[in-house]
């Protein structure tokens, strides 16, 4: 089941995001999801804008992203070319905690039935999760770079 994620939730999801820092790590991406990213701040009003949301089975919850739609700042300037320029919406912040399969194919499908368009970033050392978004049909469409002017590799699908 995925839900949007309420307040009460926050001490599970950070355990989440914990676990998967430490699978980034053992996996050769030392450089992100640095200086605990997400804050417990940037949840919070994740939360309160009802864009996080988690996948669980009753009270175990063993996913988490953000899923926003509309613009995306960070992805008005690409080193390549989105594949429209239609509304679209924002994969962010995805994370398991390794227990269940198939935990990023059910966002991207939850996803895919809110909207016709997607788009995602991911950081180049994370090939685990490029591997995934390319698995779920999304286009490699070039470079962006987010808040603090690192790249990441930007993908788009569209149906």
């Amino acid at each position: 089941m995925i839900r949007l994620a309420r307040e009460e939730d926050i001490e599970k999801i950070l355990k989440i995001y914990t676990i998967a820092r430490c699978f980034m790590r053992k996996n050769n991406n030392r450089s992100q999801w640095v200086n605990n990213y997400p804050s417990k701040e940037l949840l919070i009003e994740d939360i309160s804008r009802n864009q996080l949301y988690v996948q669980c089975d009753n009270d175990d919850i063993y996913g988490v992203f953000a899923f926003i739609i509309g613009e995306d700042i960070t992805y008005n300037f690409i080193e390549g070319n989105w594949l429209n320029n239609d509304v679209y919406g924002t994969i962010h912040r995805t994370a398991s905690d390794g227990t269940r399969k198939n935990v990023m194919r059910d966002c991207i499908n939850f996803c895919k039935l809110q909207i016709d368009n997607l788009r995602i970033d991911t950081h180049k050392d994370n090939g685990l999760m490029q591997e995934l978004i390319l698995k779920n049909n999304f286009k490699y469409c070039g470079i962006i770079y987010v808040s603090d002017g690192s790249p990441r590799l930007a993908y788009h699908y569209e149906k």
